[in-house]
């Protein structure tokens, strides 16, 4: 009976040393590759929408400060709020990574908004009170900051998104990707939709 235990407790430690050898194994083989990658990629979009949100936040103070000194140029003004507008109403989330062309829109949104903005930015230049404002210059610096701050986060998302990709189509991602997830897709990336696009729009007053 005892010789019976004991050979089934070496068993047992046999399978257990085996099962975690397979596990290290596999983890070392990249298994666990996809799902970080995809998780990154979700991080790094969510930082992108909290960059265009501090953005569009922006724009309310900089029109009403640029209004109180050059009303006359209801048009600029107009057409900023306008492509504000337009760039928030798009109903921005987690979806929207798997729908290429919602995100298409959402990048043109974007794009308008900030060659309206540079326009805005344009007018200061012929009211010299507006340039010398404390409140402008303030906003001036939280534009400046923020268009650095939107240009790095989709750095670091058309990399993540680089990277994840990349796993689905390489050995041995391709692998784990048709046994495992084969329900995560392949992701659709930022393009440039306006010439520069990868440039932060000049704010230099």
């Amino acid at each position: 009976m005892g010789i019976l235990y004991k050979s089934f407790q070496q068993r047992a430690v046999w399978q257990l040393t085996s099962v975690m050898a397979l596990v290290l194994l596999l983890s070392g083989c990249g298994i666990n590759n996809i799902p970080t990658y995809d998780e990154q990629v979700t991080s790094a979009w969510s930082q992108v929408e909290n960059q265009y949100q501090r953005r569009a936040d922006l724009i309310p103070n900089l029109v009403e400060t640029v209004k109180g000194f050059a009303a006359q140029e209801q048009e600029t003004l107009t057409a900023v709020i306008e492509a504000r507008s337009k760039a928030t109403s798009i109903q921005v989330d987690e979806s929207i990574l798997d729908n290429p062309e919602k995100l298409q829109q959402f990048q043109q949104a974007q794009g308008e908004l900030s060659s309206a903005l540079s326009r805005l930015m344009a007018v200061s230049e012929r009211y010299p009170d507006l340039k010398s404002n404390q409140n402008f210059l303030a906003l001036q610096s939280q534009l400046e900051g923020t268009e650095n701050r939107i240009a790095v986060a989709r750095r670091d998302f058309i990399q993540a998104v680089e990277r994840y990709n990349t796993e689905l189509r390489t050995f041995p991602g391709k692998i784990w990707h048709s046994m495992l997830y084969s329900d995560l897709e392949p992701r659709a990336n930022f393009e440039a939709t306006t010439e520069n696009a990868d440039e932060a729009p000049a704010v230099d007053f």
